[in-house]
């Protein structure tokens, strides 16, 4: 189409100039966006729900502020310029703590060095799913800066990429949202059929069930459900990409996955890298999920994984398609966690994504890949779908108080865990009545824009943002001092790094006390207030179960590991320090009942595993959900009760 054209049809919907009627500083108008895609669908010939469906799953219609993704997208279509977005921009692999990932005392501590290799790929490897803007500015003639930050410029760019796509497969620009599979598969910018097949299904899934939302910046969009619409999915068949080969993952079909293995070899004087094998979860029980952000790109993410001398993690997920490679087996134990208890039970999966970066979102896309991913391995293993045993990395516990400043803080305040476990099929709701003595934390993720510091420069603010976490004040004020953490020490800040005085979404704990519109809550051995306002609550009424110390004691030791007792270990390996942290559970304070697991070691300290063995011993812990991180008490030291 002609840039003439596109200029004249965008101008209404574009940043012109106001009308007399108008003020020039009135707030859009909230169908605005809605009257874009109708607009961009007619000029460009694309059926209107095929653009709405891919516009989903790119970004939920949200246009971010004109803000870039983690991978360089801007605006609804997500749009990438990812030269423009990520050049010169320093990152490092999860910078925010000083952990050794594999966090047992019985080894010397790793020394995560990458051998030179990077985290962000250089500008010049960038491949074409992360350079669609500039291919969008020269079919519609709009700019490059308009198609950044205009809402309505980057639905018109996003059709006219789709409709280019369209033409590139042979086939008509038809109204007929079944004929354009092929073409949605294309805009995904994915190099193998399996990837571009995913993404692909999703958009139809999407157009199949309908959806309806209102945008971070006020617009109410709608897309009507097509149920029974049925693509030609033999359109992917001309689309001229590779095939791919699943072979070797534990992925569910629904995904796009392929394998990319983490390297188990010896080097150096006599050490080795960068997992141990195992044989779980027929010798442990596999119970959590950790959620990490990778603090680097796609490339230079898997660039790492592949050295033996650094660490390594079970998945990476990317954020442009939500391509999946598997890295390392379930049966082996992944070094991600920084505690050794918690890796020798869980799978870890990075996000690629910057946690001191609010405006890179994530697409939903990454979100969705990620949701089936965890539901497929929840069943397969039995792990049940709660913030208890669906960790993020910011909730595993140091294993001793010297680790527990160096502990990492990924994914951070800005992962939306709320429409994750929507995605989940476990969506946050109440699970008992307004008195209940329990609440489960649950803000609005987009109204919710606690201040936060340092994400750019320490102690300036981090640009405002949604967020699934709630500040806790010392009293039911906002003036009153924040909560401290003994084991961090220091006074507590805003740092977005700094988790000593905030709850996330999902999290549950005991109802310690009520004002107003204050609630407060037993959290690190103290009584913790944050703001719940009826018209707008930040938490909802649960039921579980809680543990108090046991009668006669007034409080019991707090742990970050769950290790065997010492008369439980056999000649040949060595005890391990059943290390109580700076913390107690004090009488009268109530904490909320993960599960009860067993004291359990696994000693693989060698290169050879023949020397590998699990350890379990007669004490069992309950894991508690004690502050932001999770953490373990001796069963026999506590009581357990139901609370409603």
């Amino acid at each position: 189409m002609p840039a003439l054209a596109t200029a004249a049809l965008l101008l209404p919907l574009l940043g012109a100039a106001p009308s007399a009627a108008v003020a020039p500083d009135a707030p859009p108008a909230p169908d605005r966006l809605q009257r874009a895609f109708a607009a961009a669908a007619a000029e460009y010939h694309v059926p209107q729900s095929v653009l709405l469906g891919v516009s989903y799953l790119q970004s939920r219609w949200d246009a971010h502020g004109g803000a870039p993704s983690v991978t360089g997208g801007y605006g609804p279509l997500h749009l990438t310029d990812a030269r423009t977005a990520l050049a010169g921009t320093p990152r490092s692999h999860h910078g925010e703590g000083g952990e050794d990932p594999r966090g047992d005392d019985a080894r010397a501590r790793l020394r995560v060095g990458g051998s030179g290799r990077t985290a962000t790929a250089p500008a010049a490897d960038l491949p074409a799913r992360l350079t669609t803007l500039p291919k969008a500015a020269g079919l519609t003639g709009l700019s490059p800066e308009s198609l950044r930050t205009d809402p309505a410029a980057n639905v018109a760019g996003g059709a006219a990429l789709l409709a280019a796509a369209q033409r590139e497969l042979g086939e008509p620009l038809s109204p007929d949202p079944a004929d354009w599979y092929g073409a949605v598969a294309r805009f995904s910018g994915a190099e193998d059929s399996a990837t571009a097949a995913s993404y692909a299904n999703d958009v139809y899934e999407v157009i199949r069930t309908g959806e309806q939302r209102t945008t971070d910046a006020g617009q109410r969009v709608a897309l009507a459900a097509r149920p029974g619409l049925a693509p030609d999915v033999s359109q992917l068949g001309d689309a001229g990409l590779r095939a791919a080969s699943a072979a070797g993952t534990e992925c569910p079909r629904s995904v796009s996955c392929e394998w990319v293995p983490a390297p188990y070899e010896e080097f150096g004087d006599g050490d080795y890298g960068n997992h141990d094998l195992g044989d779980r979860p027929a010798s442990q029980r596999i119970r959590y999920i950790v959620v990490h952000d990778t603090e680097g790109t796609w490339n230079g993410v898997l660039n790492l994984v592949q050295d033996p001398t650094y660490v390594s993690w079970n998945y990476t997920l990317r954020s442009t398609d939500g391509h999946i490679a598997q890295h390392v087996k379930a049966k082996d134990v992944a070094w991600h966690a920084g505690n050794w208890y918690v890796n020798a039970g869980s799978i870890g999966l990075e996000h690629e994504g910057f946690l001191t970066e609010p405006d890179a979102w994530y697409t939903e896309a990454m979100y969705r890949s990620s949701a089936r991913l965890v539901r497929y391995l929840a069943v397969k293993y039995g792990i049940p779908l709660d913030r208890q045993h669906v960790l993020g990395h910011d909730n595993v516990p140091g294993t001793t108080t010297a680790t527990i400043p160096g502990m990492h803080t990924d994914p951070g305040p800005y992962w939306d865990w709320r429409h994750y476990f929507q995605l989940l099929g476990r969506p946050v709701e109440p699970t008992a009545g307004k008195k209940s003595s329990l609440v489960t934390i649950r803000p609005d993720y987009d109204a919710n824009r606690p201040e936060y510091t340092g994400c750019e420069t320490p102690g300036e603010p981090c640009a405002a943002h949604g967020s699934s976490e709630v500040r806790l004040y010392s009293d039911h004020d906002v003036k009153a001092p924040l909560i401290k953490d003994v084991g961090l020490g220091g006074t507590p800040t805003t740092g977005v790094n700094d988790l000593s005085s905030r709850v996330s979404t999902g999290q549950q704990y005991a109802v310690a006390d009520r004002w107003g519109d204050w609630t407060a809550i037993w959290y690190l051995g103290q009584k913790a207030w944050f703001h719940n306002p009826r018209r707008s609550p930040a938490a909802v009424p649960a039921s579980g179960r809680v543990i108090t110390p046991r009668k006669g004691l007034d409080s019991v030791p707090v742990y970050g590991r769950a290790y065997p007792e010492k008369a439980a270990y056999p000649a040949d390996v060595p005890a391990q320090a059943v290390s109580p942290l700076p913390y107690t559970l004090p009488a009268g304070q109530k904490y909320v009942v993960g599960e009860k697991v067993p004291g359990e070691y696994y000693y693989a300290v060698t290169f050879d595993e023949a020397s590998h063995r699990v350890v379990r011993g007669e004490d069992q812990y309950y894991e508690i959900q004690y502050g932001h991180r999770v953490a373990f008490v001796r069963a026999a030291d506590v009581t357990v009760s139901a609370a409603r």
